[in-house]
């Protein structure tokens, strides 16, 4: 009898077994349906915040290549500002992908980001040396001074000496204030001339070899201005001591122009961001696409998604 009831029980269990499992078979039918479209849309969130991420760091390296190129100081400033803020949103997408890529993935593309994430480092760190000079414009600030109010004094003492020859013309000493006069504007003239070549100079060495030219330039007006101060006729000329006075407010000037030119920020900027910075961007960007393509290459059942396959 009792085995009878235990026939009678699992006979009985039967029919709720069977509904269980047709149920379970329905949940994983309706399971795989989905599942290639959750891939898709995994893939396809992935493959655009990379798309992302290229087209930050493009804006990016624009940006400070604006800077770099920028006339003013405000310019260069809020160029720079762009370039930070787009490298910071670089940085927050590449934490998202990270995020994304420990869930699914694949190692080889976990293996791509870490790569980027070390360029990137690099990227980083020479922006902010970069843009760190760029915005100090002072190569830039250095030309002003030469073109503006150096060119300024030196052609008001230009005009002081042409004053104090012509005033002189019918005088004994005629000729010696003549020579002396014409000797100073030469040699002015010539150191003015070594300026721009010293601003936009990029190595220290031969920056060095145009001011010691420039010292023997300047060593000759002075004593040249020193020889037209030692005429018994002219020791208290007024415009001999206008064109001292117009030497002595160029040579402060110059002073300053060199010292900014010593600073090199707009040179050194340019080279940095030809140089260094754009080989580091182009490894920045190569591994970037291979990680999209790394993405777009993942297999899904029964999905075509991808770059199209190249005809045979």
């Amino acid at each position: 009898m009792a085995i009878k009831s235990g026939i009678r029980d699992a006979l009985w269990m039967i029919p709720g077994v069977a509904m269980l499992l047709a149920l379970l078979l329905v949940v994983l039918h309706f399971n795989q349906e989905q599942k290639p479209a959750e891939q898709v849309a995994f893939k396809a969130r992935r493959v655009d915040l990379v798309g992302r991420m290229r087209l930050a760091l493009a804006s990016a390296s624009e940006a400070e290549k604006s800077a770099v190129m920028a006339t003013t100081d405000q310019d260069s400033q809020t160029f720079a500002d762009q370039a930070r803020a787009a490298t910071t949103e670089v940085q927050e997408e590449g934490r998202e992908l990270e995020d994304l890529l420990k869930t699914g993935g694949t190692s080889g593309e976990r293996d791509l980001l870490a790569q980027f994430s070390q360029n990137f480092t690099e990227f980083q760190r020479i922006d902010k040396d970069l843009l760190k000079l760029a915005v100090r414009n002072t190569n830039l600030k250095a030309y002003d001074l030469a073109f503006g109010p150096a060119a300024d004094a030196l052609r008001e003492m230009s005009e002081a000496l042409s004053r104090l020859v012509a005033a002189n013309s019918a005088s004994p000493a005629s000729s010696p204030v003549m020579r002396l006069a014409d000797d100073a504007q030469i040699a002015a003239l010539r150191l003015q001339t070594l300026l721009p070549p010293h601003i936009a100079e990029e190595s220290d060495r031969k920056m060095d070899e145009l001011e010691a030219s420039m010292a023997k330039d300047d060593e000759q007006v002075r004593k040249d201005l020193a020889g037209l101060a030692a005429l018994p006729d002219l020791s208290g000329d007024a415009d001999r001591a206008s064109a001292v006075a117009s030497y002595d407010r160029f040579s402060t000037i110059k002073a300053q122009i060199l010292t900014l030119s010593r600073e090199n920020t707009n040179v050194r900027s340019l080279a940095i961001s030809l140089n260094q910075k754009r080989k580091v961007m182009l490894l920045c960007q190569e591994t970037l696409n291979a990680l999209q393509l790394a993405i777009l290459e993942e297999p899904i059942a029964g999905v075509m998604y991808g770059p199209p396959a190249r005809p045979r």
